[in-house]
């Protein structure tokens, strides 16, 4: 892996530049991904589970659909958990120290580099492949109801994480993502790590206070 450096237009300020994290360019390249890829890549996957689910099994649609529920519930509980303890992660040794900046301090560093706001495609593969074998193990048919719900959970994380980055926060109740989202990357790393959902940040007492 390459040291870390900036690259991009000098007159703009640190956040809108890049980070270059490879010295081969393949792997550079590979580190990079348009937002769409892995969204089409889950509701693809989401789409094919959901058809097996109906044809295959004889679960109950309306079984299906709360199972789907849940899984969207448990994805936001495990992007609430995964955001908190390892991508901000204590950076007590050399091994942590760039293994955190590799997977999220970068993020911080440059949060407007729109090619590192997901993971790269075959990572998403893999990442979907042991999602369904663990749940899989766990609840056996219900898997292909619960897998898409989880999927369909990242996927709305990965748009909502784009879309905070990329545009100007809407006149309407989705702001509070925004204003949250902003204060955890300029203000307080500390709090709102829920992206897609401030639920649990409400439940486990990490919302931003407001401040008078």
């Amino acid at each position: 892996m390459a040291t870390l450096k900036k690259i991009g237009r000098l007159d703009k300020p640190d956040n809108y530049g890049s980070a270059k994290m490879f010295d081969n360019p393949i792997l550079e390249r590979f580190s990079r991904t348009h937002i769409m890829v892995p969204i089409t890549m889950f509701f693809t996957i989401s789409s094919v589970s959901l058809f097996y689910g109906v044809t295959t099994t004889e679960i109950k649609f309306a079984t299906g659909l709360l199972v789907l529920f849940i899984g969207i519930i448990s994805f936001t509980f495990v992007e609430y958990m995964m955001h908190k303890y390892f991508f901000h992660m204590e950076r007590d040794t050399p091994t942590k120290d760039k293994l955190q900046y590799s997977v999220h301090g970068v993020h911080h560093d440059y949060p407007k580099d729109k090619d590192r706001l997901a993971m790269p495609p075959f990572v998403s593969a893999f990442y979907s492949l042991v999602f369904y074998l663990v749940f899989k193990l766990i609840m056996g048919a219900y898997v292909l109801y619960f897998l898409p719900g989880f999927l369909i959970g990242y996927s709305a994380y990965l748009g909502v994480h784009y879309i905070v980055h990329a545009y100007q926060p809407p006149k309407n109740f989705l702001k509070v993502l925004w204003v949250n989202h902003a204060i955890h990357h300029y203000k307080n790393p500390d709090v709102a790590f829920g992206v897609s959902s401030p639920l649990w940040d409400y439940i486990l007492g990490t919302m931003p206070k407001n401040e008078k």
